[in-house]
């Protein structure tokens, strides 16, 4: 009977400390918040590690639709002719190419080379944390790149498989030389101002409880706005979630899904807003800076006041996962839609442009059942002077421009190709077309096709 009551008296205190330890895990009393946390950071560690040692596995790298590569289509007269940059989840380089896909001049810095022990020494910091090395240079692309006139390249790099992915900010000769770098876990995107001042968004781990969003419990990747000086200084950094709770526009924090409380934003998009942007836009002023949120209903556009610190404006829409807001000389705004096309058959993407003062759609592109539109994540468009719209359909590694009636004009497909089967093909991580007038350093290129050349579909 003694010993009965002792396995008794024995699995009784198991339990309570079996619902001791639950109850502490999954409630906000110590240590149940640091060892749910430890155990996250354990599972991500794990997660990076074991299966993220194929690069071709990554989200860097689609299957080939097609095994052309280049320029596959070029409609002389109709399409905007210039040079096009881009960047390639090939590696950490901008390509500048001529209409014909000819390389006119390339920039390359691997990311260890400008970090070589990562940012902060041995070990990474995220915020108040300190966390693993960096992925191996060939995980580490150029997510957007922006070239000045002397030929100098301002260029952003991502890790993939790793979290936070936003992994700097590196600016570099013409020759690929450093000149300066900023160890921020910028990501996404970043735009310039009349001034030389530069606008990027930043995340990091945060343990910091929100004032007006409890449900969003620490551990969070939380977004910034971050201000570089033209040298690369950081001068300011703006909390968005707060900066979204201390404004009229404080309810859409509450439209959170619970997929994304880990990363309540996910903001990929920022562009200053100039003179002329604002002139017909009704809804900020210039200074202030566009911003996409993927994860606030189904996305959200919203214009941040840097000043004052809060959200000015801010608008849902027919679109879902977007990326790349771009407001028009006419006030309307042009956007990648990353699954607005769902019910179509030509693909789920589509690029819309739409009257923000009515939300009415006056314009969008699906693609043609012969070229499907298909980007579930990145991609971006570019309104060109011409009223041709270039689009960045980055899963498919592929760059097309089509007019306003949606005639495919110029077409190119990544040649930088991998995987075991050589049947995988590089994502594109940004592209924009720029006149060769505007860039000094290389003299006076060509940028049109050759006389000789016949249109090629």
């Amino acid at each position: 009977m003694d010993r009965v009551l002792r396995t008794v008296s024995m699995m009784g205190c198991a339990l309570l400390l079996f619902i001791a330890g639950a109850i502490t895990t999954t409630s906000e009393i110590f240590p149940g918040p640091q060892i749910a946390a430890a155990y996250e950071g354990g599972r991500a560690l794990y997660d990076k590690v074991v299966n993220y040692q194929n690069v071709y596995e990554t989200d860097l790298w689609y299957p080939q639709s097609s095994p052309k590569k280049g320029v596959t289509t070029y409609v002389s007269g109709k399409a905007h002719d210039g040079l096009t940059l881009y960047t390639s989840g090939d590696g950490p380089a901008a390509y500048l190419i001529d209409m014909n896909g000819k390389v006119v001049h390339e920039w390359r810095r691997p990311f260890s080379t400008v970090w070589p022990n990562g940012p902060h020494g041995k070990l990474w910091q995220a915020g108040a944390q300190t966390v693993s090395k960096p992925q191996a240079d060939p995980f580490v692309y150029f997510r957007q790149a922006h070239v000045f006139p002397n030929g100098d390249l301002l260029a952003l790099y991502e890790g993939a498989g790793d979290t936070p992915y936003g992994y700097g900010l590196v600016k570099l000769d013409k020759n690929s030389n450093v000149i300066w770098s900023y160890a921020g876990r910028a990501h996404h995107q970043f735009d310039i101002g009349p001034d030389g001042k530069i606008y990027v968004l930043t995340h990091e781990y945060s343990k910091e409880r929100l004032k007006y969003y409890g449900h969003l419990k620490p551990p969070r990747l939380d977004d910034y706005l971050v201000v570089l000086s033209p040298d690369g200084e950081e001068l300011e950094k703006i909390h968005l979630m707060n900066a979204l709770g201390d404004s009229p526009f404080r309810q859409l924090g509450y439209s959170v899904s619970s997929f994304s409380v880990a990363e309540p934003l996910h903001a990929n998009a920022v562009n200053y807003i100039t003179k002329e942007m604002a002139a017909n836009f009704p809804f900020a002023r210039e200074g202030q800076i566009l911003l996409s949120f993927r994860e606030l209903g189904t996305g959200t556009v919203a214009v941040l006041d840097p000043g004052a610190k809060q959200i000015a404006w801010a608008t849902n829409g027919p679109w879902i996962g977007q990326h790349d807001p771009d407001i028009l000389p006419n006030g309307n705004i042009l956007l990648f839609d990353n699954f607005g096309n769902f019910r179509g058959p030509k693909g789920r993407t589509r690029i819309i442009e739409f009257d923000p003062r009515t939300m009415e759609i006056v314009w969008r592109y699906t693609g043609t059942a012969e070229h499907p539109l298909e980007s579930p994540i990145r991609g971006e468009q570019q309104r060109l002077a011409n009223g041709n719209t270039l689009i960045d359909e980055s899963t498919g590694g592929r760059l097309v421009e089509v007019t306003q009636d949606g005639q495919i004009v110029w077409e190119f497909l990544n040649p930088a190709r991998g995987g075991d089967d050589n049947n995988k093909i590089a994502i594109f991580g940004w592209a924009q077309r720029l006149s060769p007038s505007d860039l000094e350093f290389l003299g006076k290129p060509d940028g049109t096709r050759q006389p000789d050349q016949e249109t090629r579909t």
